[in-house]
């Protein structure tokens, strides 16, 4: 049986002496963000995940949803631990007090479902969609669709749903078939069949909201037709109360290598009758509202999967005896060492811990941007936050969620052949975060349009507020010797491999795109790296001066510089990899015909 710890330490490092968020005066309600407030959130929110909803996880994978008679059954203990989010508002943190949220800033939003998701993945799916859906409607709905369908799902009464995919589309949206025929009274009939539906039919909630892509007959070809459209489960009355069953019904579900405790559905569009939310073919527009958010929800999985894999491993890796350390015996009491002692054990450990550490300081600066972008009372401010977390973006959802595969999978190798077998539950950790790389647009996509899109948008702006970013911070920090040596110069040098392959893809790129785009994944990657490298240097710079203060806790700040000093000499060197193979170009890539394969 698994596990989980909050990391409400290590979190309290990053919120109030890294990023300094109670500071940040400039950004609404970023004041209120005391130690003792957060305190209380963060510890209520780890609490709930390590005893109610992480005791879930196993049998979720295990049970899996069933389909009866068109309804979904979730797995055991599910509806429970659901009835406890709601019971407690976490549905409700980040949303408008104007329908019963609570207001508070992503970045407390971002902390808890950390946690939360390490916890159930596959559970903390459902309020995660709803959020997505929440967003959407705030964004585009109108006023009478706002009342209508946002207190619940605030509340966590009703769910939400995002419908995109088909069975012969999924990223080219322009070639979807559903479509919604007006029927003069403003609404909509919609008919067609959508796949891979998350959370689309389940029996935690007494509504499910579905937020439909869909092309209105006579409108424009491509993406350019495609409207969204809001479809509930049960039609909503006048008073609220709920109606007759809608046209939507779920007509199978998805048998799938992890997150079983989710319902991945099939969606039957039956005559559904819907309503348009924003304009008739800006459909694009108000989704990507939602799918940028999940987006970045699932970049957090990624992190999140990789956290609870390696506590598990660790805890593994002190029990397992087996060999004796090269160095001499280390338990002379006991009829082996822990694996522990060993080099190769400690090199997966280091690396899964500065893979999370870093990713997690990442994801809530990421969080943070997203915050001015909303909550700055500079609008010059708002505008730059708004082109970086543009530009981040593919890079949360893609860096994270390779990453996190890469070091669950790293966490299951160090139980060796326990690893491999189910009643240990690391291979759920790893076949849970596999998705991850998959959904909410590939992690070969985001790369495409992080090179194809994000880099040139605006004249280069975002980027080159990133690379002054970064050397803004070398820059002031570079008298501190010890810094300088073991974090500035890495991440110097990881900035001129992210600089060279830029450039590498201006000149290269504009004679033949496919050098360019055959880089874009390494590209990435080192981009991502680099990202990583900045937030170990702050981390780092942070826990010196905490030393040098002379605090209670120590060993909490040097474990901190030791695992910074880890990422900057073992991991953060890859950016000169990807750079060559950058530099490489597509001759290889794209050399043999499709036949010859």
């Amino acid at each position: 049986m698994t596990t989980y710890t909050p990391p409400l330490r290590d979190l309290k490092f990053l919120l109030h002496e890294t990023l300094k968020v109670q500071e940040h005066e400039a950004v609404e309600g970023y004041a209120d963000l005391t130690e003792d407030l957060t305190s209380a959130i963060l510890t209520e929110a780890g609490k709930l995940a390590s005893e109610v909803i992480h005791p879930t996880n196993q049998a979720g994978d295990s049970e899996g949803c069933v389909l009866e008679n068109g309804v979904v059954r979730t797995p055991s203990g599910f509806r429970e631990a659901f009835d406890a989010l709601r019971e407690g508002g976490w549905p409700s943190l980040e949303c408008d007090p104007e329908y019963g949220g609570q207001g508070m800033p992503n970045v407390i939003t971002s902390a808890v479902g950390e946690m939360q998701s390490a916890a159930n993945m596959a559970l903390m799916m459902y309020p995660g969609l709803t959020h997505g859906a929440y967003s959407a409607l705030h964004a585009h709905g109108t006023p009478e669709q706002k009342q209508t369908y946002l207190p619940k799902l605030v509340s966590g009464e009703w769910t939400g749903t995002m419908n995109l995919t088909e069975p012969h589309c999924g990223t080219d949206l322009g070639l979807i078939r559903s479509k919604a025929v007006p029927q003069g009274d403003g609404s909509y009939r919609i008919s067609g069949q959508k796949i891979f539906i998350s959370s689309g039919e389940h029996d935690m909630a007494d509504n499910i909201i579905h937020l439909v892509l869909a092309k209105i007959p006579g409108g424009p070809d491509g993406v350019k037709g495609i409207s969204l459209f809001v479809a509930p489960k049960f039609m909503v009355k006048d008073d609220g109360s709920l109606g007759e069953r809608n046209g939507v019904s779920c007509g199978k579900l998805e048998d799938k290598m992890g997150i079983h405790g989710n319902a991945t559905c099939v969606m039957n569009y039956d005559e559904a009758v819907g309503w348009l939310v924003g304009e008739e073919h800006k459909g694009l527009r108000a989704m990507f509202v939602m799918m940028n958010e999940a987006r970045l929800a699932v970049g957090m999985q990624g992190l999140g999967q990789a956290t609870i894999a390696y506590q598990n491993a660790v805890e593994y890796a002190r029990d397992r005896l087996q060999g004796r350390a090269v160095t001499g015996v280390a338990a002379p009491e006991k009829a082996a060492d822990p694996i522990i002692v060993h080099p190769d054990v400690r090199r997966a450990l280091m690396a899964q811990r500065a893979f999370v550490e870093g990713g997690r300081a990442f994801m809530l600066w990421g969080s943070t941007l997203i915050d001015a972008e909303k909550r700055h009372s500079d609008p010059a401010q708002s505008e730059a936050a708004a082109g970086m977390i543009a530009l981040l973006t593919p890079i949360i959802k893609a860096f994270l969620t390779d990453k996190g595969f890469e070091y669950a999978s790293e966490a299951l190798q160090l139980y060796g052949g326990h690893g491999y077998i189910e009643e240990w539950g690391m291979s759920q950790f790893v076949r849970d975060a596999r998705i991850a790389q998959i959904y909410e647009g590939a992690n070969g996509v985001q790369a495409l349009d992080l090179v194809g899109r994000k880099l040139p948008q605006n004249g280069g702006k975002a980027v080159m507020a990133f690379f002054e970013e970064v050397k803004s911070f070398i820059k002031e920090n570079e008298g501190d010797e010890s810094l300088k040596a073991e974090f500035l110069d890495p991440l110097k040098q990881a900035s001129k491999d992210l600089q060279e392959a830029g450039m590498y893809f201006m000149q290269a790129g504009m004679k033949n795109p496919n050098d360019a785009l055959a880089g874009s994944t390494d590209f990435l990657h080192l981009f991502g790296h680099v990202c990583l490298g900045l937030m170990w240097a702050r981390m780092a710079k942070t826990a010196k001066a905490a030393l040098e203060a002379n605090p209670g806790d120590r060993a909490f700040y040097e474990a901190k510089i030791v695992t910074g000093r880890y990422y900057m000499q073992k991991l953060l060197p890859e950016t000169g990899l990807r750079l060559a193979r950058v530099k490489a170009g597509g001759e290889t890539v794209m050399a043999l015909e499709a036949e010859a394969f």
